[in-house]
């Protein structure tokens, strides 16, 4: 099994039959969009962190609103004044996510924080919103090797998700943009727009 720390390098295959030395510092590398490996220690006991603070999370009783925002402070990089997350929610590392100023984000969202996933101020977001930064690559000799990456997201002040939308890795959604619900958003969209569909096209100037 390919395993690496963080002060340790490694040889693998580049999926070409060449071998290539693979730099160490796997957190730095998933960081800034290169091949890593998920399975470095640093990033497992990452993960280990989250869920832990995910589980209680989830688990608070109604009207816990304390509770559940001390947890969110803990898990995020930034949960900012006014923000709200409504239980359940799942995500890999929460260190990776920042939520700005009057943000509300509602029940069972996942978002994939393996890259930066930045939301501005006053977004908002409905049920069962998917957001991934992770990926992995084509190839799939380099696939089978365990490596993988990820991109990461960014939603501008005022947006809004409509519910079970999937925005993929590497986007950028514009200030106060609509993303029709079910919408499957592949490539950015700009400022101050309707975009809907699978993949996800603008409809009209709002």
């Amino acid at each position: 099994m390919l395993a690496l720390g963080s002060c340790f390098q490694s040889i693998v295959n580049d999926g070409q039959g060449r071998l290539m030395e693979l730099p160490s510092g796997q957190k730095a590398k998933m960081l800034a969009g290169e091949l890593y490996l998920a399975t470095d220690p640093e990033l497992v006991a990452a993960d280990l962190r989250a869920q832990e603070l995910l589980y209680r999370f989830n688990a608070t009783r109604p009207g816990a609103d304390a509770e559940r925002r001390a947890l969110l402070v803990e898990l995020f990089d930034t949960f900012a004044t006014g923000a709200v997350l409504r239980p359940s929610f799942r995500c890999d590392y929460g260190s990776n996510i920042s939520i700005g100023e009057d943000t509300f984000i509602n029940y069972d969202c996942v978002f994939l924080d393996c890259n930066r996933i930045t939301l501005g101020r006053e977004v908002q977001i409905a049920p069962r919103v998917q957001i991934y930064t992770a990926t992995h690559p084509l190839d799939a000799a380099t696939r089978r090797s365990k490596l993988e990456f990820a991109l990461p997201v960014v939603i501008g002040d005022g947006a809004w998700i409509g519910g079970g939308a999937l925005v993929c890795p590497g986007v950028t959604i514009g200030e106060n943009t609509v993303v029709g619900a079910g919408s499957v958003v592949t490539r950015d969209l700009p400022a101050g727009v309707l975009a809907v569909g699978n993949p996800c096209r603008v409809l009209r100037i709002l």
